[in-house]
């Protein structure tokens, strides 16, 4: 038997990174493609069998698994007090059509590996340890994504999620019952002693620079914009280049100007456009419409505003110049987010004590630990996956960077769950 402060005052890793990757290859055969990736679409009966493995191991290792009425599994292994809220992990396990073997998966394999690593060390944290599976979080089935996550938090209402529905009609709600993980347990209103989901980075920066360990300071936050600019078809011969009203040539303009925001506001700034439509799309007509999305990103909410601002200003000015229209519709709008201080200084505390070479970073993409820093103090752990690359079926990640970033994660959650019972040793 192993005290929390045994595991805690050594350097040793602890975990069993073969038996990590042998977990993350096993659930990668649900759904694995010719090109080595996974496609394992939310709530498909491929899903179904990836979660009941989830379970089956989870059992195994001697927790208590619940599922909550939008799917989401809890993993629970007991504390010596179950009046204190327990500390979770989690991800997902759902992929994109052409995904890989390590997003979403890696963070809930990471926090089975925890549990297990616990059982070998013979340890019992004195508040509860939770792991969890979220639903949906890529949204490529059933909009939106982060879907079990946004529920949980109180973001999404339980009755219209149920409703939502594919593009073939089949609802959330019928889909979890095909499954068998329709799930009795309130979907909201769980405290949470604190969350912490190791990710791979999904971006290039942690292995340009060398480091094993991205300590997540928070995530960007993000304004999604469609914009259609109108001006009128007419034959690409007669009409003399003054006399036009090409909308293409106004989009040119939006579209170098987002490129331009996106480097002038360095650091922690991304600006994309990502989709451009023009009509009627024939070689010889001077486009009379294009419709385009805009995705701007930003650390700071006054920069992501300024980027926003300057590039609106650059639409007016094009429309006015080429006699154009436009309409512009915001479509998304997430606020930037600083994740905890006290749970970032612990998987920066927890790098440091394993000697692993580590940097601050912050997210660019969605996560479902976004949702869970509203309902308790949050931190993410990010290891480099190979080129950058995710949302691939290429994507891959070194077994070493994945243990390390498992080892990061159980001194993270054990800090936690030794602070919780300090806190309620000093309000007692």
């Amino acid at each position: 038997m192993n005290s929390v402060e045994d595991v805690l005052s050594t350097s040793a890793l602890h975990i069993n990174g073969p038996r990590l990757w042998k977990s993350l290859m096993d659930l990668a055969q649900l759904g694995a493609t010719a090109k080595g990736g996974v496609c394992r679409l939310a709530l498909t009966a491929l899903d179904g069998q990836a979660r009941d493995l989830f379970c089956q191991w989870c059992r195994e290792a001697g927790c208590t698994v619940t599922v909550d009425q939008v799917g989401n599994i809890f993993a629970r292994r007991a504390g010596r007090n179950p009046d204190l809220p327990p500390v979770m992990t989690g991800s997902h396990i759902d992929t994109q059509p052409t995904g890989g073997k390590f997003d979403g998966c890696f963070g809930v394999m990471a926090g089975l590996e925890v549990m297990r690593t616990l059982n070998d060390l013979g340890v019992q944290t004195e508040a509860p340890l939770e792991v969890v599976v979220w639903t949906n979080e890529e949204g490529s089935r059933f909009p939106p994504c982060m879907m079990g996550s946004g529920v949980f938090a109180e973001k999404f209402g339980l009755r219209d999620t149920l409703a939502k529905t594919d593009i073939a009609g089949i609802s959330v709600g019928d889909a979890l019952k095909a499954i068998g993980y329709d799930g009795d347990r309130p979907a909201s209103g769980h405290p949470v002693g604190a969350y912490f989901e190791a990710h791979i980075e999904q971006g290039p920066i942690l292995e340009d620079q060398g480091k094993t360990i991205g300590v997540v300071l928070g995530a960007l936050g993000q304004k999604w914009f469609d914009l259609t600019l109108t001006g009128l078809e007419a034959h690409a011969g007669p009409t003399p280049m003054h006399l036009r009203r090409d909308a293409l040539v106004g989009a040119a303009q939006v579209v170098s100007e987002v490129n331009r925001v996106g480097h002038a506001y360095q650091p922690h700034a991304c600006a994309t456009v990502g989709c451009l439509e023009l009509k009627p799309g024939s070689r010889n007509v001077i486009p009379g419409e294009v419709h385009l999305t805009m995705d701007f990103r930003h650390l700071e909410q006054a920069r992501l505003d300024g980027m926003i601002e300057e590039v609106k200003a650059v639409i007016e000015a094009s429309c006015s110049r080429h006699g154009l229209s436009y309409r512009l519709t915001p479509t998304a709008d997430f606020p930037p987010l600083y994740f905890s201080d006290e749970c970032v200084d612990a998987v920066r505390q927890g790098a440091a004590a394993l000697g692993l070479e580590h940097m601050d970073i912050v997210s660019g993409a969605g996560h479902d630990a976004i949702f869970l820093a509203e309902l308790a103090p949050t931190a993410m752990i990010f290891v480099p996956c190979e080129g950058g690359i995710s949302h691939n079926e290429i994507e891959n990640a070194e077994p070493e960077h994945l243990a390390a970033g498992c080892a990061v994660l159980l001194r993270a959650m054990l800090h936690a769950a030794q602070g919780a019972h300090a806190a309620q040793r000093t309000s007692a």
